[in-house]
């Protein structure tokens, strides 16, 4: 009988809950009507959209439902964010900042706004893997327009300190958002409290709907949509909406809110117990951040000597999933950018390995997770012909 596979790679995503897809049914098969049209069909659908947009808004403490526009996912949330917020009544010009090591979605549209007249700063978080708030405060100047710093780093796990960042912000009258995708539903989220402008989150990362995403912008906010057409998401967000997707994406985070404190308590165990398993029977191997404030999910993983791509192919096939914070791009290995912008050197950054934890994982999983890494390390090194000469046999 084949072993049942362990999955821990759910910082990339994780699986739809069947409660959330419960909750969906009726939206495919009987209430499946255009939202906008004024029939009873969309009437009803209507009714269920914002049924689900009031409940999201109250989930993060939004002041009115209609901050809440549904998406298609995190990726447009930020791409939204980022253009809609810069360019808002035809500008062309201004400061942004955003930090160093977030979400390439945030990162990419960032850069073709800087290709656009607009001046792009890039912020290092430090070594402890954090933005602070006086480093943040160093870069602004009179015409920062705008600054984006994720609540929850998806690599490292490390927590970033977003009311200070988004008071400071303030500061110059410019805005803040943050990507939350990561941290919605692990720990708390609290529009009004963190004093953000926008933020995204993304329903995959909560056990709801691959293709749903919600982009919270404070009211009275000048937005250029993004997505032009039809007009829908009170003129924000084109598109005829998912209401099964939206339905799916409230109850997703209904019931992560729901049991989150208990969760974070055993995942914070399982996280722990795995690394002080794994640091403790490998020689040359630590854990990134782990003093600084982190979500109870993931754990980044330094193992020096060895390539994160094959530690991951090795687990891979003994049925366990993870992943590497490296990428293979273009026939070249290149090192993760979030471990570059906390200045680790890149041969050692190639040694990453992010374990994410999530709501089907036990103990087992991470006996079993331990059991395979460590051999698999163990051979590894003992096949290359430098390990030795470079790191030797001491503990990091």
């Amino acid at each position: 009988m084949t072993e049942k596979r362990v999955y821990l790679d759910n910082a990339a995503t994780t699986r739809t809950d069947p409660r959330v897809v419960a909750a969906m049914e009726e939206f495919f098969t009987d209430t499946y009507g255009n939202a906008n049209s004024l029939h009873a069909e969309g009437r009803a659908a209507h009714k269920a959209l914002e049924d689900a947009r009031a409940r999201v808004a109250g989930a993060i403490n939004a002041s009115r439902p209609d901050e809440v526009l549904f998406t298609s996912g995190g990726t447009e949330s930020d791409n939204s964010a980022l253009i809609g917020l810069a360019t808002a009544g035809g500008r062309t010009s201004g400061h942004i900042v955003v930090s160093a090591f977030e979400h390439h979605a945030v990162l990419e549209p960032a850069e073709w706004l800087g290709k656009r007249g607009f001046d792009v700063t890039l912020l290092k978080p430090r070594a402890d893997g954090v933005v602070h708030a006086e480093d943040l405060r160093d870069v602004l100047r009179d015409d920062t327009i705008l600054v984006s710093v994720m609540h929850g780093n998806n690599e490292l796990g490390t927590i970033q300190p977003i009311r200070e960042l988004a008071a400071v912000t303030h500061e110059r009258d410019a805005l803040f958002h943050t990507d939350a995708a990561q941290t919605l539903g692990k720990i708390e989220f609290d529009a009004a409290e963190l004093g953000v402008d926008a933020a995204s989150f993304s329903g995959h990362k909560i056990y709801g709907p691959k293709g749903t995403g919600v982009l919270y912008l404070k009211k009275g906010l000048r937005f250029a949509p993004y997505l032009m057409g039809g007009g829908q998401e009170f003129r924000r967000r084109s598109g005829t909406q998912n209401v099964a997707g939206a339905q799916g994406f409230a109850a997703a985070l209904e019931i992560i809110v729901a049991e989150r404190e208990t969760e974070a308590v055993r995942l914070t165990k399982l996280r722990d117990r795995f690394e002080e398993a794994v640091v403790g029977k490998l020689d040359n191997t630590y854990v990134n951040s782990i003093d600084s404030p982190r979500m109870p999910h993931i754990t980044s993983l330094i193992v020096k000597g060895v390539e994160g791509e094959a530690m991951l192919l090795h687990l891979d096939a003994q049925g366990i999933a993870v992943s590497t914070g490296s990428a293979c791009s273009s026939g070249s290995l290149q090192a993760s950018h979030v471990l570059m912008a906390i200045d680790c050197p890149q041969e050692i950054a190639h040694g990453s390995l992010r374990v994410s934890l999530g709501r089907w994982t036990t103990d087992a999983d991470i006996d079993r997770l331990v059991d395979a890494l460590v051999p698999i390390v163990e051979r590894l090194r003992a096949m290359s012909p430098v390990y030795e000469k470079m790191f030797g046999t001491h503990k990091a």
